[in-house]
């Protein structure tokens, strides 16, 4: 039988996944300045898939809000160039509504 997973246990590995760097900014963090980031927000139908999550640090997490990542990252080409450099486990879908919001 498999054990639950802890949300701190989920958030820890997210954080590893992404070697403690923002997606959005490219710097790296300690864990306490880390938050985990939906890509779609929930709000907007975004669910809680290793796809759907990225590690942000809290200051582009607060700037993000509830958009979805195509809008926020579409006037910002630094962000969104370090979003597909380092958000690389995201689900391809949502890395193509990015890259296709930028044209």
């Amino acid at each position: 039988m498999k054990s639950p997973v802890g949300r701190a246990e989920r958030r820890t590995a997210l954080f590893r996944r992404d070697n403690y760097r923002c997606v959005y900014c490219g710097l790296v963090f300690p864990a306490d300045q880390l938050t985990a980031d939906h890509v779609q927000p929930r709000m907007k139908q975004g669910d809680h898939s290793p796809g759907n999550l990225v590690t942000a640090c809290t200051t582009c997490n607060i700037q993000k809000g509830g958009l979805p990542a195509w809008k926020f990252l579409q006037e910002r080409p630094l962000q969104r160039e370090n979003f597909l450099r380092y958000a690389i486990h995201v689900w391809p879908r949502l890395r193509r509504a990015i890259e296709e919001s930028a044209q």
